[in-house]
């Protein structure tokens, strides 16, 4: 019987504030949400975030079993066939709330779940998965600015190509060992915050920098990576 701390664990829930203030930065370059619509986009960004990291453990778990036996799939806190459905479960989710802000918010959200998967499927051995995860966060920028109606502006593709590069960076850290990648991953809410400060937004830009304190606390508890 699946327990909550090995389901967080399973889905690093740490790191969600950092997809939080993913979606409030691209909220300010794209106009802005009601606040029931934000609310819905950030339920649909972490649903997506949490299954792909249920689902990354999932197609990992041989390897894991080897290199990390004591994550919840090979300790046994967590039996495959659970994590697939609840894997794939929280990704059709976060794309079915995007698609209710209409076509275009669909179709990023199926371009988010299939970058996703491509990554949790074909990163290990890929020199090309950085770019692939890279591409996942930046997704996540486009994807609310589609939820919110908003055209693909410069800003907005620019702050989202920035976003990928950021990410291609630590993901290569990681790749070699770099010793505090869950600092790195906390330092996306950063990220956020100058994107919400260069579109001119000071208070976002805090709520951002919150999120980046407390992904460091929230990691103490539950590990980032």
């Amino acid at each position: 019987m699946i327990t909550l701390p090995a389901l967080l664990h399973l889905a690093r829930v740490s790191n969600l504030p950092t997809v939080w203030s993913n979606v409030i930065a691209a909220s300010v370059l794209a106009g802005g949400f009601s606040a029931t619509g934000l609310a819905l986009v950030l339920l649909a960004m972490s649903a997506l975030y949490t299954g792909g990291m249920v689902l990354n453990d999932a197609f990992d778990r041989d390897i894991d079993a080897r290199e990390r036996p004591e994550r919840p799939l090979p300790a046994g806190a967590v039996a495959p066939a659970t994590a697939w459905i609840i894997g794939g479960g929280l990704l059709a989710f976060g794309v079915a709330l995007l698609a209710t802000f209409g076509t275009e918010s669909a179709v990023g959200g199926v371009a988010l779940a299939a970058a996703i998967l491509v990554y949790d499927a074909w990163h290990k051995g890929n020199p090309f998965s950085p770019l692939i995860m890279g591409l996942c966060r930046s997704l996540v920028y486009v994807g609310t600015a589609l939820a919110a109606g908003a055209v693909l502006s410069a800003p907005i593709l620019g702050a989202a190509l920035v976003l990928l590069a950021y990410v291609v960076g630590l993901t290569q850290l990681a790749k070699r060992g770099f010793p505090h990648v869950g600092a790195l991953i906390a330092a996306i809410a950063l990220v956020d915050a100058a994107v919400a400060v260069l579109g001119g937004n000071a208070i976002a830009a805090l709520v951002c920098a919150g999120f980046f304190l407390l992904t460091l606390a929230l990691q103490r508890i539950v590990p980032g990576t």
